[in-house]
């Protein structure tokens, strides 16, 4: 370190929260990727699942732009999990409906995803742990619930919906 480099006064929660961000993605993609799917893939299987929904929907929750959307529902139409329908509420839309084997494969995918979380989490203590996503659930609702405009855009996290 330089004269010239300013010192640090606070922890660097940036790094922090993008490096176990970094982190728990890839093992996310890794363990996915032993039953073919990728976590956009996985994203858009649950959430289609819940209600009915159309690909704009969809790429929201997942934040996929609409080239990247277009890619991940030609791949699950491929693997023969999802497929295009109009919606039953309005025939000018078109939903992302998952097939029964959809469901099943994304049944197992989400138990997947819990396992890498529960997995992530068991490195700390279980008060810590708690404490952990208690502070986090309050900062996504509070404290950093709603992103600034900048000048250059950052990347957006996924949205929960």
């Amino acid at each position: 370190m330089t004269a010239m480099t300013p010192s640090r006064t606070e922890p660097d929660l940036s790094f922090l929260l993008d490096h176990t961000s970094h982190v728990l993605r890839s093992k996310m993609s890794a363990a996915l990727a032993g039953i073919g799917l990728t976590t956009r893939m996985h994203c858009v299987l649950v959430h289609a699942l819940e209600e009915e929904r159309t690909q704009i929907q969809l790429a929201e929750i997942g934040d996929m732009d609409k080239t990247t959307m277009v890619v991940t529902v030609d791949a699950l139409e491929k693997a023969g999990l999802a497929e295009r329908r109009p919606s039953r509420t309005d025939r000018r839309a078109r939903i992302i409906a998952v097939t029964d084997e959809g469901a099943r494969v994304a049944g197992q995918s989400q138990e997947i995803v819990d396992r890498v979380h529960r997995e992530a989490l068991a490195t700390l203590p279980a008060k810590d742990a708690e404490a952990l996503l208690r502070i986090l659930g309050r900062l996504v609702e509070d404290g950093l619930a709603t992103p600034v405009e900048a000048p250059r855009s950052a990347r957006r996290a996924r949205q929960a919906k």
